[in-house]
This record gives C-alpha cells, sequence and structure tokens, in this order.
C-alpha cells in the first residue's frame, strides 16, 4: 500500500510528460493546413512557403541526437524543462509574426526547443518506469498519444484555422506549455546530471544541420534563379563540404554525435534509407494534399481537416496495438513492405485527381490507403532500425532514424514542391489555364512522392534481413515488453517523429 502514492506521482508524471510530446507533435502536422492563410497574409511564394515547414523540421532533425547528449551530461528534467520552455515561448513569437523572416526564425528556434522535448521526454519515461511490465505499459501509451498527436493535427488546424485564423494554430501551444511546465517541475524527480566529462559534438551539430539547411535553401530557391546558376550551384557544393566536414567531425570527436560503425549494420542502415525515402512522401501527403484541397478543390480548412480524418482514425488505431501485434505475427519486413507499398499506391491515387473531383471517388481511397500504409510501416520501420544493435544503444538507433527521417521529409518536401512549382510554371507560360498547371504540378509531386515511397519498399524488401518472430505473442505483463515490438511502443506516428 505503501507504494501507491508513488505510483500515482509517476503516473501523473507520465501523463504529463505524454502531454508535452503531443504538443510537439501536433505543431509538425497542424500548420499543414494553415499553409494557404499563411501564404495570403505574408506574401509567400508557393516554394518559399515549404520554409514554414522546413525551418522547423530542419531544426528539431538536427538537434535531436544532441538534445538527447546534453540531457546526459546536464540532466534530463532541467533539459526538458528548458526545451518546453524555448518551445513556448516561440510558439507566442510564430503567433505574433507579421512578417516572412519572424515567422520562419521562430520556426526555426521553435524546432530546437522541440528537438530538446522529444529527445528527453521518451528517457525521462524509461528512468520513471524501470520495471517490466509498467515499462511496457507505459511505453504504449506514450505511443499511443504521439500517434493520436499526429493524427488529429489536421483536424484541429481546420477548427482554428477556420474560426481563429492562422495565428492561433500557434497560440494554442501556450496554454499546454505552460500547464505542462507547471506540471512537471513538480511531479518529475529532481536530478543532478552526470557528472563525467564528455565531449557535446556541438560543432557536428552544426556541421549537419547547416548542411542540410544550405541543402534546402538551395533546392527551394532554385525555380526563380536556376537550377544550373552559379548561386544554385555553389550553394550544393557548400552543402556537400558541410556534409564531408560532418563526417571527418564525426570520424575523430572522441564521443561523436552519431557514431559512423552504426551505419556498418546492414538493418540499420538500410532503415534510414528507406526513412529517408517515405519521409519526403509522406510530407508530400501532408502538405500538397492540403494545398490541393484547397486551391484546387477549394475546401475550406475545416474540410481540410475532416478530408484527413480516415486517415488518421486508422493510423490511430494501428498505433493502439494493430501495428504491434502485426509485427509479433508477422516479423518486421513484410508489414513494412505491404505498408510502403500501400502509401506509394495512395500518393499514385492523389496523382489522377481532376480539377473538378469529389470526395468520395477521388479523396477518400487515397486517403484510407494511406492510413493503412503510414500505420502498417512506422512502427517495424523503428523496429528494423533498432534489431541490430544492443538494447544500451537502442535509443541512439531510433535517434538516428528519426533525424532521418524528419530530414527526409524536410530535403524531399523541398525538391518536390520545387519541381511542382516548376511545372506550374511552364504549363502557365505553354497557355493553360492557371487552375489545370496547379493541378498537373501536384500530380507531378505526387507521382515522384509515389516513386520515392516504391523505392523504399523496394529497398525494404531486398536489403532487410527478417526478424525472426516469437511462437506465441508475448504477454505485456513480464519479459515481453523487453521484445522489439514492445520497445517499439513509442514510436510516433503521425507526424513523422519516429
Amino acid at each position: 500500500m505503501s507504494d501507491r502514492p508513488a505510483t500515482r506521482r509517476r503516473l501523473l508524471a507520465l501523463y504529463a510528460l505524454c502531454l508535452g510530446v503531443l504538443m510537439i507533435v501536433l505543431d509538425t502536422t497542424i500548420v499543414t493546413v494553415a499553409l494557404p492563410s499563411i501564404q495570403s497574409d505574408l506574401g509567400f511564394s508557393r516554394a518559399g512557403l515549404t520554409w514554414v515547414l522546413n525551418a522547423y523540421l530542419l531544426t528539431f532533425g538536427g538537434f535531436l541526437l544532441l538534445g538527447g547528449r546534453l540531457g546526459d551530461l546536464y540532466g534530463q528534467r532541467r533539459l526538458f524543462l528548458a526545451g518546453l520552455l524555448v518551445f513556448t515561448v516561440t510558439s507566442l513569437a510564430c503567433g505574433l509574426s507579421q512578417t516572412q523572416f519572424e515567422l520562419i526564425a521562430a520556426r526555426a528556434v521553435q524546432g530546437v526547443g522541440g528537438a530538446v522535448v522529444a529527445a528527453v521526454s521518451l528517457s525521462l519515461v524509461m528512468s520513471l518506469f524501470t520495471e517490466p511490465a509498467e515499462r511496457a505499459m507505459a511505453m504504449g501509451i506514450y505511443g499511443f498519444v504521439g500517434a493520436a498527436g499526429g493524427s488529429i493535427g489536421e483536424l484541429l488546424g481546420g477548427v482554428l484555422t477556420q474560426t481563429l485564423g492562422w495565428h492561433s494554430v500557434f497560440l494554442v501551444n501556450l496554454p499546454i506549455g505552460i500547464g505542462v511546465y507547471a506540471l512537471c517541475a513538480a511531479l518529475l524527480p529532481r536530478e543532478s546530471g552526470s557528472q563525467a566529462q564528455r565531449s557535446h559534438d556541438v560543432a557536428g551539430a552544426v556541421a549537419i544541420t547547416a548542411a542540410l539547411m544550405v541543402a534546402v535553401y538551395a533546392v527551394v530557391n532554385a525555380n526563380e534563379i536556376g537550377w544550373a546558376s552559379v548561386r544554385t550551384c555553389g550553394l550544393l557544393a557548400l552543402a556537400t563540404v558541410l556534409l564531408l566536414a560532418f563526417w571527418a567531425i564525426e570520424s575523430h570527436v572522441r564521443e561523436p554525435l552519431v557514431p559512423l560503425r552504426l551505419f556498418l549494420l546492414r538493418n540499420l542502415a538500410a532503415a534510414n534509407v528507406v526513412a529517408m525515402l517515405w519521409a519526403a512522401g509522406l510530407f508530400t501527403w501532408f502538405v500538397v494534399s492540403a494545398l490541393c484541397l484547397q486551391r484546387v478543390l477549394h475546401y475550406d480548412p475545416l474540410r481540410v481537416g475532416l478530408a484527413f480524418l480516415p486517415a488518421d482514425l486508422i493510423m490511430a488505431a494501428f498505433s493502439a496495438g494493430l501495428s504491434a501485434r502485426m509485427v509479433l505475427k508477422f516479423g518486421i519486413r513484410g508489414p513494412l513492405v505491404m505498408g510502403l507499398a500501400l502509401a506509394a499506391l495512395g500518393l499514385a491515387l492523389f496523382a489522377r485527381g481532376p480539377v473538378d473531383g469529389a470526395f468520395i471517388r477521388d479523396v477518400l481511397p487515397g486517403m484510407v490507403l494511406l492510413g493503412f500504409g503510414g500505420g502498417m510501416a512506422f512502427n517495424p520501420l523503428l523496429l528494423a532500425a533498432m534489431s541490430d544493435v544492443d538494447t544500451h544503444e537502442s535509443g541512439l538507433a531510433s535517434g538516428v532514424v528519426n533525424t532521418s527521417f524528419m530530414m527526409g521529409g524536410a530535403v524531399g518536401l523541398a525538391a518536390l514542391a520545387s519541381l511542382a512549382d516548376l511545372r506550374t510554371g511552364a504549363l502557365q507560360r505553354a497557355g493553360s489555364a492557371p487552375l489545370i498547371a496547379l493541378n498537373d504540378g501536384y500530380h507531378l509531386a505526387f507521382w515522384l512522392g509515389a516513386l520515392l515511397t516504391a523505392l523504399s519498399a523496394l529497398l525494404a524488401m531486398l536489403v532487410l534481413t527478417p526478424m525472426q518472430r516469437p511462437t506465441e505473442a508475448p504477454s505485456t505483463a513480464g519479459p515481453a515488453a523487453d521484445h522489439p515490438a514492445q520497445r517499439g511502443a513509442g514510436f510516433d506516428q503521425g507526424s513523422g517523429q519516429i
């Protein structure tokens, strides 16, 4: 009986942490429905609009691994609260932005805060719940909340944009952030942090983040200044040099941000490539379909959010346990390949939508297929990355594939959106009607996203080593928590955050 108050306190701390994760996950998808309103109000170009997402995704992905390392050094609780404070304050700055620069700058800093919260929160959950059955329960709740956040993002974004304007999709974080900060400050146990002398590898984090931001900037602006221009080629060359610098830093630093030996592991290396290709298709779906529904089919923001609801509900159902049970029964490779194939087919269906398309005929089938595909593929993708590493490195492996996912989504979205814009401009100059040209540009982005997703399915089928599945599904009440399918219960779907 004496343990009951302590258990209740840990559960309350878990719910507070999950609420913080919910806010971070929401911020990835809630913005997509508001993009046309942001573009109209602040005057973004079609290609430049991707920076509203990419500024957040790039700093988020770039600082995920460093955030975890800093938590080890200075204390998980302290870093979580600091990241939460940065995220909440910059959410206010986003909501009050009046210019393109203000919004993009605030989104970039917001990504840093979100990365710290995301990197540290899972470690805090694992430190709060050390007994296997309790940890499996806590990870299940954590994973479900993360998936639910991604799932309701478009719907909530549609409601807020429709009723209160685009600023509200950022300002909604204020009451959540303040409440989570107060709860976690009161409930999380204090800690001093590791006193070991460790390298932060700030240089590695700066090099990889700068490389990707330079590359995305070059791609986003290539349509306006020319793909073969000196400026575009020079920026891409600079990005290459920065990537090589990152590789050199990781080869020589005492405690690298990403130990390069990990990429010699077959499943981990393949999972990272699969994650990058799939993320390009996934973010194309999130962003381009939301734009297409509003600009081509003339949906209002609320109707856009409702259009995503079938996919959201399907992915939430898989995150609640269907995905883990599929892995336990069929292993990793089968559900992953099938899920990616269904997602590729869903994107291909979007690529055939006419300018006078109907929801039941032209929107719903693709949404349903992408819901099933994403729901089936997300959990096995993380498990594939973790299957070749020791238990003590599973967090690092998941962080690496997380980073690959976010970076693949950012770079892929920038490239595909730029190519879509290039296609639209060429058709308009050739005499096509503006709406038809715009729709054909979106079709190109969907086809390319479908191709990249299909390539990820092919790679998963040919390269990944099948994981031996157990003879019977283990119970979550005991050692089953040590099975990879149970460790993977914390895979955050919907947002692209693993």
